[in-house]
C-alpha cells in the first residue's frame, strides 16, 4: 500500500511511517515544504536504506497515495486539509490528530462541540472517508523496531471496511487495533490523549498507553 503522511515530519507521523515501511508499505513523508519531507525521509532511510520511503510536499504526497494519514497539530488541521482537499477526493484519510489544552495534560473542548476527526469529515465532505486512530500511542519508541509497543489503538469510523484498513495498519506497526465505533466516538478517544500525557508526567514515564481487556 502507498501511504502519504500529511505533516509526517513529527515524531508520530515519521515513526509510524518507519514502522509501516518496515512491514512492506511504500511511505511518502509529506510536509508544507518538500525539502523538509525529503530531509525526514533521508533520516529514516539512514536507519534502514532498504525501505520504500520518500519525501515531498503534502499535495504531491496525497496525489500519489492509496491512503493518507493526517499527523499535524490540531491548530494546523483546517488549513492543512484545505490545501490537500482536492487531492484527498475519493480516498481514505486516517487522522491521528488529538487536540490538547493550553497545558497539554488538560482535555480541550472544541468550540464546535465535535471531535477533531468529525471536524475533518465535515470540512472534507462526502468525497473523503475519515477514520480516527493512533491518537493514544506514545511516539518516543516508534523508530525502534525492536521495541514492543504495549498498547491498543482505538479506531473510530463510519464504514467497517475503512476501519479494517486502519486495524491492519495498527497490526503492521506492531499494535492491536480495536473497533471503537462510529466517528462520533472519536471525541472520547481524542480526550484520552490529554489524560495519558498527565499520567506520563505524574509517573515520570513516556509511553503510558491504553489496553482493552476482555477481548481476544
Amino acid at each position: 500500500m502507498k501511504i502519504a503522511i500529511i505533516g509526517g515530519t513529527g515524531p508520530e507521523g515519521s515513526g509510524l511511517g518507519f514502522r509501516w515501511a518496515a512491514s512492506g508499505h511504500d511511505i511518502i513523508i509529506g510536509s508544507r515544504q518538500a525539502e523538509k519531507g525529503e530531509r525526514i525521509a533521508a533520516e529514516l532511510l539512514a536507519l534502514r536504506p532498504d525501505l520504500g520511503i520518500s519525501g515531498t510536499d503534502n499535495v504531491s504526497a496525497v496525489t500519489q497515495c492509496d491512503v493518507a494519514v493526517l499527523s499535524v497539530p490540531y491548530d494546523a488541521q483546517a488549513a492543512t486539509l484545505e490545501s490537500v482537499k482536492d487531492a484527498l477526493s475519493g480516498k481514505l484519510l486516517i487522522t491521528v490528530v488529538a487536540p490538547t489544552g493550553e497545558k497539554k495534560a488538560r482535555v480541550r473542548r472544541l468550540e464546535s462541540g465535535l471531535s477533531a476527526a468529525e471536524e475533518a469529515q465535515q470540512q472534507l465532505g462526502d468525497a473523503t472517508r475519515v477514520v480516527a486512530a493512533f491518537q493514544n500511542i506514545g511516539a518516543h519508541h516508534l523508530r525502534d523496531l525492536d521495541y514492543n509497543m504495549d498498547c491498543d489503538v482505538l479506531i473510530c469510523g463510519q464504514k467497517a471496511v475503512d476501519k479494517e484498513i486502519a486495524m491492519q495498519l495498527a497490526q503492521d506497526a506492531g499494535l492491536r487495533g480495536v473497533n471503537a465505533g462510529g466517528l462520533i466516538n472519536a471525541s472520547v478517544v481524542e480526550g484520552f490523549t490529554s489524560l495519558l500525557i498527565f499520567i506520563n508526567i505524574k509517573n515520570k514515564v513516556k509511553d503510558a498507553g491504553l489496553k482493552i481487556t476482555g477481548i481476544n
